[in-house]
């Protein structure tokens, strides 16, 4: 059976495009076929096939599936600002039933889906709809990335809350440093291994090379 998991932050900027990466390439290494999708990607650029996302691309050959890149992201937004904002500077209408359409075509072709949002929790999509209302609906189980720095315990907790009254599981979390010196960074994840009562299914340094390191390794929890 197909397992799905929604990568969402603490912010944005947090790592979760590395964490959805260390994520699949985890389970690629247990010999699952696995998939990123990252259906709204803003801060994109263009190029002779149209618009691309780094972060997409990342996904794309972290995976062991043979994908092409309009498979796992359908707005390539350009505009490095909320979808909402940046589809409405290009003219286009984000379609929630574009986005769980594709999804149900990954999953016949993977084992694993590691779907990455856009920011936080509470993004945007429209001035009426956001990426959690679209996750609620499909009931996806949600990784929290948090990344820790000075205001990352009330984040997380705010999110983490709000998750639980939307009534999702919430699989774990996973704490990413951002800066190679974190003030505090020990205290603030055993506070947050207290407080938010939800495993911790890894721990990531800051790394200054990331190409040349196998985040993968980082994942300490099997799910």
């Amino acid at each position: 059976m197909i397992k799905k998991y929604f990568i969402t932050g603490t912010d944005t900027n947090v790592g979760k495009t590395i964490i959805s990466c260390a994520l699949i390439k985890y389970f690629v290494k247990k010999g699952y076929k696995t998939i990123g999708y990252k259906p709204i990607a803003s801060g994109s650029y263009v190029t002779n096939l149209g618009s691309r996302n780094d972060d997409v691309i990342k996904l794309l050959f972290s995976s062991n599936v043979n994908l092409k890149y309009n498979q796992i992201n359908i707005y390539s937004l350009i505009n490095s600002t909320s979808p909402h904002i940046a589809s409405m500077d290009e003219k286009i209408k984000i379609n929630i039933k574009k986005i769980s359409k594709n999804l149900k075509k990954l999953e016949s072709l993977g084992d694993y889906i590691f779907i990455e949002g856009a920011g936080g929790w509470f993004t945007p999509l429209s001035n009426n709809y956001f990426f959690s209302d679209w996750v609620i609906y499909e009931k996806i189980s949600v990784i929290l990335v948090v990344g820790l720095k000075l205001g990352c315990l009330n984040h997380a907790l705010l999110t983490i809350e709000s998750i639980k009254n939307s009534n999702i599981n919430i699989t774990g979390w996973i704490a990413n440093h951002l800066y190679p010196i974190t003030h505090r960074s020990k205290e603030y994840i055993i506070s947050l291994n207290k407080m938010l009562k939800i495993p911790l299914l890894g721990e990531f340094p800051w790394i200054k090379k990331l190409e040349k390191t196998d985040t993968s390794k980082y994942i300490k929890f099997d799910f």
